[in-house]
């Protein structure tokens, strides 16, 4: 385990608080309370309908909540979400997503898509582009150091060969780690991944989790996770907020998950515990 992850802070990076989210006379989400926090891996999960993706939308600007709050510090700085304009979720508080439909630009090379994630810092070195129209100095050294870490972390995940092929022309599991090296791209605080094992196979599966768990231990950011592969949340997870019908269950370590009755009830399965395999 590394030093970022064994120095987990004991202040959460992220707190929501009493969220609710309403559509008419739906309740999408109810009072919902939970903590992430640095160098972990926060995995919400619940059945089909359990508001997990409209709190992923709350947290990232999607969708402005209807009550409640969404609170995270980065540095020394506290950047209430809710608040918050979209634009400002990424760029300031530091919040990056995926997403479970892959959004790439599939008409772009992958070092594109990669140096687009960049586009506000690369702007503001070159002063909404008047640097950069006149070549000034300050902008040739951004826009190297974008593509030094666009090329990091093309041969992080051994991507390099592909750095000049349209997205689009990509097997789908090169695309799902494109879409995590581009949100890695701007250097979040809090990375939200969005069912990154849909449409893996176990191959797959199994160097997505080695990846994010090494993002994790290497750069100490937080990391919440929505996640139907049982196998992945309980292998990875630090920790588990599990929800239904828009309300959390249950949180706890994955121990604690898996043996949680309400859980068993509402989503793992109380065969598939019983055999000793927890919803796997």
């Amino acid at each position: 385990m590394s030093a970022a992850h064994a120095m987990q802070s004991e202040l959460p990076l992220l707190e929501v608080r009493d969220l609710t989210m309403r559509f008419g006379g739906l309740t999408a989400v109810d009072r919902l309370t939970f903590a992430a926090h640095s160098g972990a891996i926060t995995a919400l999960i619940g059945p089909n309908g359990a508001g997990k993706t409209t709190v992923f939308n709350c947290i990232t600007g999607f969708y402005r909540p209807t009550s409640g709050a969404i609170v995270i510090e980065r540095g020394d700085e506290t950047y209430r979400l809710d608040r918050l304009a979209g634009h400002r979720i990424a760029r300031d508080a530091g919040v990056a997503r995926t997403f479970q439909n892959i959004r790439l630009f599939p008409n772009m090379t992958v070092l594109e898509n990669l140096l687009v994630a960049q586009h506000a810092r690369l702007m503001r070195a070159s002063a909404f582009s008047l640097a950069g129209l006149l070549g000034l100095r300050r902008y040739r050294d951004a826009e190297e150091a974008g593509i030094a870490l666009a090329r990091s972390w093309l041969e992080r995940l051994d991507l390099v060969q592909y750095a000049d092929r349209d997205c689009g022309t990509l097997a789908y599991g090169l695309q799902r780690k494109i879409e995590i090296a581009r949100a890695m791209c701007t250097q979040p605080a809090l990375l939200c991944l969005d069912e990154p094992a849909a449409g893996l196979n176990p191959r797959e599966t199994t160097e997505l989790s080695r990846l994010i768990i090494s993002i994790r231990d290497e750069f100490g950011i937080g990391i919440l996770l929505i996640e139907h592969d049982m196998s992945l949340v309980m292998g990875i997870s630090d920790r588990i907020v599990v929800l239904d019908h828009g309300a959390r269950i249950s949180e706890g370590t994955p121990a604690e998950v898996r043996s949680d009755p309400a859980v068993i009830r509402a989503y793992l399965g109380e065969d598939d515990t019983a055999n000793g395999e927890g919803g796997r």
